[in-house]
């Protein structure tokens, strides 16, 4: 089938995108098989440097493990990196010039300037960059934001065992990255200071850390990460003059106590409960979803490159946080 475009919008939009997956590790597999049970989309191939990893992901999604990044190009419209993330800058660059859409795992890319190259030939390809920070495309981030305008206050806790997977990177770029986008979507104003600690436990890289972030608007948010932990906890808790909110993303709840809320509680002249529980919702769906109507109907991308940017760009400011305290508590003895 012939396909045209114009203006970065696809001329056929009866067809399915095709889509092609560069990366056949723990999240590669999980876009494999989301994609190749997708309506609007179809699975073009798989590629991974670990061929066999790539024929085993493949025969689950029952698609095709092509053997070189360019047959994968050749092969889709658009393409999801689910690489590690000093590989990304190099697949998304790769897969824009040949004009195919990306969507990208967090981090967008290693660094800054890699980022902001890969924003910068989006716009000039006009192919569309999508970031893969799942949380926007969840039930808790619709709950919050409906709820929560103008927060004063943000403390976020991410908390899960040790796995191998994922040490390739610091737990800020593995897992605080996550609240730190939301912590940003939800407070509209530029960050204006971090204060971090952190400490490498179990890998080369630091497994758990906290930051204090400091918003120019006068917002404050501390947010915990840790992936040596016993169990895992993943929560949120906001304070605002609308109210109190409270979420709980492992048992899929919310509790907001404000005025006109819920159940009015006796004795306090308006002051409510609202609770609210949700089923689980498929996030990755939702994020491909939005990711194949941007390609194929021209749809804002949710989570843009610029998003992107701003998550790392915090990230960084955390990691230098933490470098800043480790000289600190060096040059004063307590830690050697």
């Amino acid at each position: 089938m012939a396909i045209g475009w114009l203006g970065g919008k696809r001329t056929d939009d009866s067809a399915r995108l095709r889509i092609g997956i560069a990366g056949a590790g723990h999240f590669g597999r999980f876009h494999a098989l989301k994609v190749a049970g997708a309506a609007r989309a179809v699975l073009a191939g798989i590629h991974d440097p670990d061929q066999q990893r790539a024929e085993r992901v493949a025969a689950e999604a029952r698609g095709n493990a092509l053997p070189t990044l360019d047959a994968l190009l050749e092969a889709c419209d658009a393409v999801i990196i689910a690489a590690p993330a000093d590989a990304h800058f190099a697949l998304a660059e790769a897969a824009l010039q040949a004009g195919r859409h990306v969507l990208v795992e967090k981090p967008i890319a290693a660094g800054v300037a890699q980022a902001r190259a890969l924003a910068s030939l989006a716009a000039s390809t006009g192919r569309v960059l999508q970031v893969g920070h799942l949380l926007r495309f969840s039930a808790e981030h619709a709950a919050i934001t409906a709820r929560i305008t103008r927060p004063l206050y943000i403390e976020a806790t991410r908390l899960a065992p040790f796995k191998p997977r994922g040490t390739d990177v610091s737990v800020i770029l593995d897992l605080m990255i996550h609240d730190l986008d939301l912590v940003l979507a939800i407070v509209d104003s530029p960050i204006e200071s971090v204060d971090a600690l952190g400490a490498a436990v179990s890998s080369a890289h630091e497994d758990i850390a906290n930051a204090r972030v400091r918003f120019a608007n006068g917002c404050v948010a501390t947010i915990t990460a840790s992936r040596i932990s016993l169990k895992t906890e993943r929560r949120m808790r906001l304070f605002s003059e609308e109210g109190y909110l409270s979420a709980d993303f492992v048992a899929r709840s919310l509790t907001m106590l404000g005025r006109d809320r819920g159940m009015k509680l006796p004795g306090t002249g308006g002051f409510g409960r609202e609770v609210v529980s949700w089923d689980e919702q498929d996030a990755l769906a939702a994020e491909h979803d939005a990711f194949i109507a941007a390609c194929l109907d021209g749809a804002p991308v949710i989570v843009d490159a610029a998003a992107g940017i701003r998550a790392l760009e915090a990230a960084i400011a955390v990691t230098e946080g933490m470098a800043d305290s480790r000289r600190r508590m060096e040059r004063s003895g307590l830690i050697r």
